[in-house]
């Protein structure tokens, strides 16, 4: 069981409260080549109404690292380069998705 799937109820109640509609697994951690130095890398989309700012990203990634005990970067479809976004936002894996 993966990490994420350990805390499910403990991030469905996270994305709800912060208007997340989607929130998948990305990098070395949804490949499975993470090293003990790797922090985890989680693609965010939020509701159409919400957009949080640079300080609500951080505070949100912040409240997840301390919720998963890993160092957790939060990111946006838009924050990843042009080069791989479309890689990325195709492989993610998803552990939250509003109904």
């Amino acid at each position: 069981m993966d990490i994420l799937s350990k805390h499910k109820n403990e991030l469905k109640t996270f994305c709800e409260s912060n208007r997340i509609r989607k929130l998948s697994l990305f990098g070395s951690y949804s490949k499975n080549t993470f090293s003990d130095e790797s922090d985890l890398d989680l693609l965010v989309e939020f509701e159409d109404n919400a957009k949080p700012g640079y300080l609500n990203l951080a505070r949100m990634e912040k409240q997840l690292t301390a919720l998963l005990g890993i160092k957790t970067d939060l990111r946006t479809a838009d924050e990843l380069s042009r080069y791989f976004r479309d890689q990325v936002v195709k492989e993610a894996i998803v552990h939250y998705a509003a109904k």
